[in-house]
């Protein structure tokens, strides 16, 4: 056997040095975190909300709720929409806001999206804005196709990878799956969450104790 056979065969695979490492591994932590927050819509259900001092009740309906002085701030969400605007959440504070995570490959979403239309135009004139959260959806082109078939009138902030969703604190009343339904207070602080698609009933019931606070 010659020298050269006996020699150790090095790869032609440039070496990864520990930086970029570290960078995949951040980013496939983050990837996998956003995943996993982004779960199927749970069933509705519960009498408390979370332990600890999360401080919301949900209701048998599913809702979850907050009483007026102990609601936390929602977190910093902007970005742009669908249409490539630029959107933050914080300018409508003084109006109550009603967030909504959904994507259109998502059923659930399909099916409470005709009564969001609806009442978002019903409440236009009663100081509420609606703000969709577009989830998931790897390209723009389906999520304007799918507020295009159901007469969406308000904007959603583009968030393929869920990132706006990592923002809320733990123990708080974060999105957790999609659909998820919050309503924020004129003070831009969470009044009210459900983690299931809603008809136009149980949509009300979340937004109309939120609009008559004074």
């Amino acid at each position: 056997m010659s020298a050269a056979s006996r020699a150790p065969q090095r790869s032609n695979r440039a070496p990864q040095s520990r930086a970029g490492r570290v960078r995949r591994r951040v980013t496939l932590a983050a990837g996998a975190a956003a995943a996993a927050l982004l779960v199927p819509a749970c069933t509705s259900g519960g009498t408390s909300g979370g332990g600890g001092h999360t401080n919301f009740v949900v209701g048998k309906d599913g809702i979850s709720t907050v009483p007026a002085g102990k609601r936390v701030a929602a977190p910093e969400l902007s970005g742009e929409t669908l249409e490539g605007k630029p959107l933050d959440v914080a300018d409508h504070q003084g109006k109550v806001v009603v967030l909504n995570v959904w994507g259109s490959w998502c059923n659930p979403c399909r099916a409470e999206a005709k009564y969001f239309a609806k009442v978002s135009k019903d409440y236009a004139d009663k100081g509420v804005q609606f703000v969709g959260i577009n989830t998931r959806d790897g390209s723009t082109t389906a999520a304007l196709a799918f507020e295009k078939d159901f007469g969406i009138p308000y904007p959603s902030l583009y968030d393929p990878t869920g990132k706006l969703m990592l923002r809320f604190e733990k123990g708080t009343l974060n999105p957790q799956a999609v659909p998820s339904t919050l309503v924020l207070d004129r003070d831009g602080r969470i009044a009210a969450r459900s983690l299931t698609a809603l008809d136009e009933k149980r949509l009300l019931k979340m937004l109309e104790p939120v609009v008559a606070e004074k």
